[in-house]
């Protein structure tokens, strides 16, 4: 299936985003684990957590397939390890190619079952379910935080908590912060030492009411058509100011790009509000998955870039930074790699060809790149269904907001 998307003139739009999948997945972990009598609410309607929602019910000796999940992958893979009964979990095809040992070996050390069915180091993956007696690992701080997160949410299981040591360079620290700040609002009892040490008490989690707050990574798109725009007014109810989310960053970032951010109460206004910079430079070590959106704006906006801190992007859906430089490459930007960890653009162009844009069964490219429509003025999308791995109405969204979305 292929779309075509045509911009309005003008965008003066409020658009209720769907709810955190990172927060919604978090927290249907803890509450699990803690065997939670409240339910969760404004849980993410969005395909990941629909499917660890399914796990999560899964019986002993059923096989759980994740489909495309990675987060449900790595957070369940934690998760059965120190849940009794024997289980099989797999996904698609990608999901079977993207690597999971730093993690099997983890809890390996700790003490869980853990066989793969296939290839050594990828999914699928055999977990009988245990008590897992060992307190401490040490892992590089340059693995993905999912892993740090799936091994931090089940500390409070382990029957000595659990201390890890983080070695190097650590990345995505705010996804970490979230996990902990989660975990502690369920009354467990972790924390930073220091600068590299984690430690979790075996305190069992609570049961509390909990409401999940909308998604700062979908409003990025958002940004980036106001930015892109030349008149915008766009409203997103459900994001706070002070956000557990470290890519409510976005806010910051883009307000280089000419976009002002006006908070209110659990809601912000988004307008075009001064010139953009003439160069950005950011490391995205923090927030990876915006990377996308900004290498698609600063481009059509004539801004050269250098954007670091990407090498989680090859371990995604897709190789992200390989996907980039080919569809940005037929929009007629010449991106440049380097390091493995770094993307660039210094303005470089050729001709631009009419192919639609892949998606590489990837959601965050259908939704960086449909928003170039604005400049170009119109665009072709495979695959569209993608977005619903984290946002499933995004379609109807630019719908709303007076986009013309047409099948071909």
């Amino acid at each position: 299936m292929k779309i075509r998307i045509t911009p309005p003139e003008r965008i003066n739009a409020t658009i209720q985003l769907p709810s955190s999948k990172s927060i919604s997945n978090r927290a249907l972990i803890i509450s699990a684990l803690g065997n939670g009598e409240h339910q969760l609410e404004n849980l993410s309607d969005c395909d990941d957590t629909q499917v660890m929602i399914r796990a999560l019910h899964a019986q002993p000796g059923e096989t759980i397939d994740i489909l495309a999940a990675g987060t449900a992958m790595r957070f369940l893979t934690a998760y059965l390890s120190v849940t009794q009964g024997d289980r099989i979990i797999t996904g698609t095809q990608r999901m079977q190619q993207r690597p999971i040992q730093v993690l099997v070996n983890a809890l390996r050390e700790l003490g869980a079952h853990i066989d793969y069915v296939a290839n050594e180091g990828f999914p699928p993956l055999r977990i009988h379910g245990t008590t897992l007696t060992k307190s401490h690992i040490t892992l590089p701080g340059n693995v993905s935080s999912q892993y740090i997160s799936a091994l931090l949410m089940i500390g409070p299981s382990l029957k000595n908590g659990l201390k890890i040591t983080l070695t190097g360079e650590i990345i995505s620290r705010p996804y970490i912060n979230l996990t902990l700040q989660l975990m502690k609002d369920f009354g467990g009892k972790a924390t930073w030492m220091n600068d590299r040490e984690l430690l979790v008490e075996p305190q069992p989690y609570t049961s509390i009411p909990f409401y999940v707050e909308s998604d700062w990574s979908a409003s990025s798109y958002w940004y980036q058509i106001a930015a892109l725009s030349n008149e915008a007014n766009i409203t997103l109810p459900g994001l706070f100011e002070k956000s557990y989310q470290g890519d409510s960053q976005v806010a910051h970032i883009f307000r280089s790009l000419g976009v002002e951010t006006i908070y209110g109460d659990k809601t912000i206004t988004l307008r075009k509000n001064g010139k953009p910079t003439e160069r950005l430079e950011y490391d995205f070590i923090n927030q990876p998955d915006l990377a996308q959106t900004f290498v698609v704006t600063c481009a059509l906006l004539g801004i050269p870039f250098r954007f670091s801190g990407l090498q989680s992007l090859k371990i995604k859906e897709t190789d992200r930074m390989a996907a980039l430089i080919c569809e940005m490459k037929k929009l007629g930007y010449i991106l440049q790699e380097s390091e493995g960890s770094i993307l660039s653009w210094e303005g470089e162009r050729c001709e631009r060809s009419q192919e639609a844009i892949d998606t590489y069964e990837d959601h965050r490219m259908a939704m960086a790149f449909a928003p170039a429509c604005i400049v170009l003025p119109d665009i072709c999308i495979n695959d569209p269904h993608v977005v619903t791995k984290s946002y499933p109405r995004y379609w109807e969204d630019l719908q709303k907001a007076g986009f013309i979305i047409k099948e071909e």
